[in-house]
């Protein structure tokens, strides 16, 4: 992609270009980033997140590896225990399996263990979630396996705006950060992103559309279903929708702010429903708020049971009907 948006204010991008502006404009400001993973670049990445990086850059600050994850974060690990802000790809989320012992034992625990002489920033990028018809394994929504390990950050984007600035905090962040990026709407819609760096801060949600009869929380490619469920209940409910951005830190006052407001809540993710974040969305509110509970709080989500392939995917993911459905259910209870 041209670097001619820097003499314009703006530019507009889809959400996969705006990691690479991200990318681009980090390993600008700071000699120390660089960019790691398979085919991230001759190829310019499976996505083309990373493509042309390697021709601005060179082989030693966009390195391709070996197909081996837990080799690409382990060596990340190292690098940024010395100073660097390596920034690790996974291609897809289904794939960091064989670096989840390198990201929880290590990563994690590196500031703990070494009592603060060490910290780890280090970002591992990964494509997550359905809905692009591919195969086995290229499918997962499994954040709150990262949520749930003290000691990491967990980000996911859902605008092209929010994905080049929180990726940038991420990146500048002093620990490890894992950044999924929602494939199904990579190139869904543009949005006018400024040309020059800039940061979203971690820990924040979004106020994404205010309401006072219901509260729906949701984030990643979840937010623009329940963006279309609410504008279509329009007349007939007032929702208001929190995309939470960041998952770790979870912005609890938001969360209780908007529940306390509405006194009903609808959360939507497309990880499966047992142990998925909702339930851990729905204690918080029990704990903090339960006084201004109006009704049983809905979860629509993913399945328990593995992604399915194509001819179920669009069932299994919650689209605009269900979440209208699920709004319904709390509202009428």
């Amino acid at each position: 992609m041209s670097r001619t948006h820097q003499e314009a204010q703006t530019e507009s991008l889809t959400l996969v270009q705006a990691v690479r502006d991200g990318l681009h404009d980090e390993m600008e400001r700071d000699d120390d980033v660089l960019v790691m993973g398979e085919d991230v670049g001759e190829n310019g990445g499976v996505f083309r997140a990373t493509q042309g990086l390697i021709d601005e850059f060179g082989a030693d600050r966009v390195v391709d590896t070996p197909l081996a994850e837990s080799g690409i974060v382990g060596t990340a690990i190292g690098m940024a225990a010395y100073g660097m802000r390596p920034v690790a790809e996974i291609q897809f989320m289904g794939f960091i399996y064989p670096a989840f012992d390198q990201i929880v034992s290590h990563a994690a625990r590196l500031r703990t263990r070494s009592r603060g002489a060490f910290t780890c920033p280090l970002v591992v990028r990964a494509p997550y979630g359905g809905g692009i018809r591919a195969p086995e394994h290229h499918s997962e929504s499994t954040e709150a396996f990262f949520v749930h390990e003290p000691g990491l950050k967990v980000v996911v984007p859902s605008t092209p705006y929010d994905t080049k600035g929180l990726l940038a905090a991420s990146i500048r962040d002093p620990d490890p950060v894992v950044f999924l990026e929602p494939k199904l709407i990579y190139r869904a819609f543009r949005e006018d992103v400024p040309a020059e760096p800039y940061t979203v801060e971690l820990g924040e949600a979004a106020v994404r559309r205010a309401g006072s009869d219901v509260s729906v929380f949701t984030w990643g490619a979840m937010t623009r279903p329940t963006m279309e469920a609410a504008e279509n209940l329009a007349g007939e409910v007032d929702v208001e929708v929190v995309d939470l951005r960041t998952l770790s830190p979870l912005d609890e006052d938001t969360i209780v702010d908007s529940f306390e407001k509405t006194g009903r809540a609808v959360v939507v993710h497309e990880a499966p429903k047992t142990g998925g974040l909702a339930g851990e969305i729905i204690a918080t509110l029990q704990e903090e708020s339960l006084l201004y509970q109006e009704a049983p709080v809905e979860r629509v989500t993913g399945f328990d049971v593995p992604y399915p392939l194509y001819a179920l995917e669009d069932y299994y993911l919650p689209e605009a009907d269900r979440i209208e459905d699920g709004i319904r259910d709390a509202v009428d209870f």
